[in-house]
């Protein structure tokens, strides 16, 4: 009895340490959920311990897997994961690595809940590790296109303006254009949308004043 506190304490532990790290990012996936996917991935993975180990000692002549219903955990937990993946009205998905930390968090508890608490603790480090040092490591020792982001912004220009001529403005004051959509507003005056990649130093702030400058500027709409 002792043993299975233990193991229940151990995966909400580590639930906790997961939980909080995602509620300081504010991403879908809080504490309370991080703590109830790992103390019950624990609990699924004792029982199915502990029964095969019943039903052997019951009747000699039936095997079970050990492991069999925690293996099922991993694939079910699959379905709430997909809950978190979003694509956002910019096309852009977000949550993949908060569906990821779902089912990290299922897996330190199957751990826990087998009595590798050792591998469960350096599993949950390393899951801390890479996913709030290593990207700053990263970024400030890696190429320079892992420091980018992704901008989007939409201009509506004066009706005189040459939009080829305004394009090249655009690329003259340093913006890597990766994508391009024009069309005429109900004025018939020229818009353009764009994606932008641009170094995260530049705030969203300063993108916008930037293409405000930019001559035959009328309206413009920075979303990033």
């Amino acid at each position: 009895m002792v043993i299975v506190l233990i193991k229940l304490c151990v995966s909400a532990l580590l639930g906790l340490l997961i939980g909080i790290e995602r509620e300081l990012k504010h991403k879908p996936l809080g504490l309370k959920t991080c703590i109830v996917i790992a103390v019950s991935s624990c609990l699924l993975t004792i029982v199915s311990i502990e029964s095969a180990e019943t039903f052997a000692e019951l009747s000699p002549n039936i095997r079970t897997d050990p492991m069999r219903l925690a293996a099922q955990v991993v694939s079910g937990i699959g379905f709430i994961g997909a809950g978190v993946i979003l694509r956002r009205n910019n096309d852009a998905i977000s949550g993949l690595t908060t569906a990821a930390i779902i089912w990290g968090a299922s897996g330190l508890g199957i751990a826990a809940g087998a009595g590798f608490y050792y591998e469960a603790f350096v599993g949950a480090g390393l899951i801390l590790f890479s996913v709030n040092i290593l990207p700053w490591i990263i970024k400030r020792i890696g190429p320079k296109a892992l420091r980018q982001r992704e901008m989007r912004a939409k201009l509506t220009l004066k009706k005189s303006v040459n939009v080829t001529q305004f394009m090249k403005a655009i690329v003259a004051n340093d913006f890597e254009i990766r994508h391009v959509r024009v069309r005429d507003t109900k004025e018939k005056n020229p818009q353009i949308e764009l994606k932008l990649m641009t170094f995260e130093k530049n705030h969203t702030t300063d993108i916008y004043e930037l293409l405000r400058k930019v001559d035959g500027v009328n309206e413009v709409e920075v979303e990033g």
